[in-house]
């Protein structure tokens, strides 16, 4: 596209919105005037209409003045005649007295004593609509004595409280014409006030022909059912008008303003028009100058693209200028150009090499995560089938020493025990490593807990490598993951071992420790202090600097996987404590793991062997295990603590069993089981169709988290005494 089109089209760009802007502006303000304009109606026809009360209610108060006269008192009628002719006379009006019941004593535009006429059949009817002691404004009559349109005020008048008689004011509707003077309305509006009947009572404009009309078309029908609001419509005179009424509290006359709807609408016409005029001008003056710069532009253009040829080409550009600063800029910067070409390809060459090494080491390392992904996953495997075994061996084992009398079998069984307690540890050890295992709070004695795992730290050390043990006496507990705790320092002793390919010596100290004040990340307080140092190599600030980055490895390909401290580090963090690693080269490595004091107390080692002979109360229970060798072993040991047991041997059997209708106390449930539902489906499926029955779900391996409110979870391999207990827990619940 070139410049020219360019520069129109940046013209256009600019105007356009700016003529949509001033449009849309125009439009605003012609919604505002109209706005404004009914703001205005309204505010005249409320205050029109409450004129209007005024002057009828200054009749009232003349009316309720003169009802006061004392020759009412003493019914002297004709003084009281002679009274309100003489007021009569002064306002242009006619007062007339009727009796309570209506009938007219006298009328003031009458002799007095002349034969009494016929009362306004108007004042009549309202009378009887308003009640006995209301004000009451006539609507509009013809009164056959003045022989012109007229209405009417009666206020009743009482004595010691109860009406004696009515007395009335009649006036020419005329008189309401000097409410329209004295308000000045513009020129242009029709201000018209209507009875309850929708007769004119005054008119500004042309009153002579309309006065005593009666009104049509919709805004009766409004001005009937409502107090005030607009209309769109026709005037009496044809006219097409927008109006607003509002109607007066004490008269319940209305007051119409009325205003030509082609007035409303010629200011914003004039306007519109105005601003289209000024924009075609100004797009035009816009287009002609587009032009006229777009020509010299377009020559500069030609002129800078023939130097970006010359740069292509590896030529020199000769220096020149273009009266353009932008352009002026350009054109020096492919001088330059030429010089920084070969610089750059020589930098993009070297970022290229930078990237394909950091691709390689991010590949490498994405597959040595995977690598132990694959692992972790076939460890958890190999930990679960383990599991299943050793729940077999543990069952079997405590209801074969329940029911053996003889010592040395029994004895025999003990140590069988404890063989499998030993299996138990190594598969728990596994499903660590494989990373399968929930993570499991306890607070524990580090000295007993450090006893357990001496076995797995010595056994990952060669003859070599010496591992010494400093554990101070009345250790504080602390609360963390036995199995992340063990591991994180497996993979401590790992790292010391690789530090010393020669051999060496490992020092493992715990005491405790009190932060008088913050101390890295921590604040200040009690501390289990655990320090592993080497006599390894050391590393230098670089590599110390990473040591604690995932995957980060300075060992061969194969060889390390850059995760044993990010985990140490990881484990110490989720306990609430801290990791910190201080290593100079060929000064060793001093690694310091600081760990909370917990407030809760190690909780005593449990016994369940005395709990075997417990008998459970009468209940059913439903096993449901894919394992063979686990139900042959399970269902008859529940047995004989009185349970009645069900076998089913996966999830989808256990469903069509309560759905055949048996109901169950209990349901204990292995979570891996084949098939479409495993445990934790079926757990969720019995809590939501099956309130009264609870759920234990057993397991050795998941890669799911069990979250599910009420459900009890019971990890593999389990003590009999334990099982038993957690079932009794479940029952005592269930009741």
């Amino acid at each position: 596209m070139r410049i020219r089109s360019r520069l129109l089209i940046l013209v256009l760009a600019v105007l356009i919105p700016a003529i949509i802007t001033a449009a849309a502006g125009i439009a605003y303000v012609y919604t505002e005037a109209r706005q404004a304009n009914k703001q205005n109606m309204r505010e005249v026809a409320r205050a029109l209409a409450l004129v209007v009360d005024k002057e009828i209610a200054r009749r009232e108060a003349i009316l309720r003045t003169l009802g006061t006269s004392q020759s009412l008192d003493k019914a002297d009628l004709q003084e009281f005649y002679m009274q309100a002719q003489r007021i009569a006379n002064t306002m242009n009006a006619a007062i007339v007295l009727h009796d309570k019941s209506g009938n007219i004593l006298l009328n003031t535009r009458l002799p007095f004593g002349s034969a009494s006429q016929p009362v306004i059949a108007s004042i009549r009817d309202l009378r009887k609509s308003y009640g006995p002691d209301a004000t009451v404004v006539s609507n509009l009559y013809y009164a056959p004595i003045s022989k012109g349109n007229s209405f009417s005020v009666q206020v009743p008048i009482q004595r010691n409280g109860e009406i004696s008689y009515y007395l009335d004011m009649g006036m020419f509707a005329s008189m309401l014409q000097s409410v329209f003077d004295e308000q000045r309305l513009p020129s242009n509006w029709i201000g018209t006030i209507v009875d309850r009947e929708g007769v004119v009572v005054a008119r500004n404009k042309q009153a002579q022909d309309f006065v005593g009309r009666q009104g049509n078309g919709p805004i009766m029908n409004k001005i009937r059912q409502e107090r005030e609001g607009f209309n769109e419509g026709t005037a009496l005179s044809g006219e097409a008008v927008s109006a607003f009424f509002s109607k007066a509290p004490g008269s319940d006359w209305t007051f119409v303003v009325s205003v030509p709807q082609k007035d409303m609408q010629r200011a914003a016409a004039d306007a519109t028009m105005m601003l289209v005029l000024l924009s075609l001008c100004l797009l035009g003056c816009a287009i002609w100058a587009a032009l006229w710069v777009a020509a010299g532009t377009s020559n500069s253009a030609q002129a800078l693209r023939l130097a970006a040829q010359s740069l292509g080409r590896g030529e020199d550009i000769a220096p020149r200028s273009f009266d353009i600063e932008e352009m002026d800029a350009v054109h020096t910067a492919m001088q330059k150009a030429a010089v920084d070409l070969q610089d750059a390809k020589q930098e993009l060459e070297r970022r290229v090499e930078v990237a394909v090494a950091d691709a390689k080491r991010a590949q490498q390392a994405l597959l040595q995560a995977q690598k132990l992904e694959s692992l972790g996953r076939l460890t958890g495997g190999i930990a679960h089938d383990f599991n299943n075994v050793l729940q077999t061996l543990t069952t079997g084992l405590q209801v074969a020493a329940m029911t053996s009398k003889d010592d040395k079998i029994k004895n025999l069984i003990a140590t069988c025990q404890r063989a499998v307690k030993q299996g138990t540890q190594l598969a728990s050890q596994l499903m660590a490593f494989g990373r399968m295992q929930e993570a499991r709070l306890e607070t524990i004695d580090l000295a007993r807990q450090l006893n357990s795992a001496t076995p797995l730290l010595t056994g990952a050390l060669p003859s070599s490598v010496e591992l010494g043990l400093d554990i101070a006496d009345d250790l504080w507990p602390v609360t963390l993951d036995p199995l992340q705790f063990e591991l994180a320092l497996l993979n401590l002793i790992l790292n010391a071992r690789d530090a010393m390919p020669q051999g060496g010596n490992i020092r493992l100290a715990i005491h405790n420790e009190i932060l008088t004040k913050p101390k890295d990340t921590l604040p200040a307080g009690d501390y289990v202090c655990i320090t592993l140092s080497d006599s390894g190599s050391g590393m230098s600030p670089d590599v110390s600097s990473k040591a604690l980055d995932p995957f980060f490895t300075t060992k061969e390909a194969g060889k390390g996987s850059g995760m044993g401290l990010p985990q140490a580090y990881g484990f110490a963090k989720q306990s609430g404590g801290t990791l910190i690693l201080d290593s100079k080269p060929g000064a060793g490595t001093v690694v310091t793991i600081y760990l909370p004091r917990s407030p809760d107390d190690v909780p005593a080692i449990k016994t369940s062997g005395d709990q075997l002979s417990q008998s459970m109360p009468p209940a059913r229970l439903l096993l449901v295990e894919d394992n063979t060798l686990i139900r042959e072993t399970v269902r008859p040991a529940l047995e004989l603590t009185g349970l009645n047991v069900t076998v089913a041997r996966d999830g989808d059997e256990a469903l069509r069993i309560l759905d055949s209708g048996a109901s169950f106390d209990l349901i204990l449930s292995d979570i891996v089981m084949p098939g479409a539902t495993d445990g934790i489906a079926l757990a969720r499926e019995i809590s939501s169709r099956f309130h009264a029955m609870h759920v234990v779900l057993a397991t050795g391996y998941t890669e799911n988290a069990v979250n599910i409110p009420g459900v009890r979870v019971l990890a593999k391999p389990y003590e009999l005494g334990d099982l038993i207990n957690v079932l009794k827990h479940e029952l005592q619940r269930r009741t």
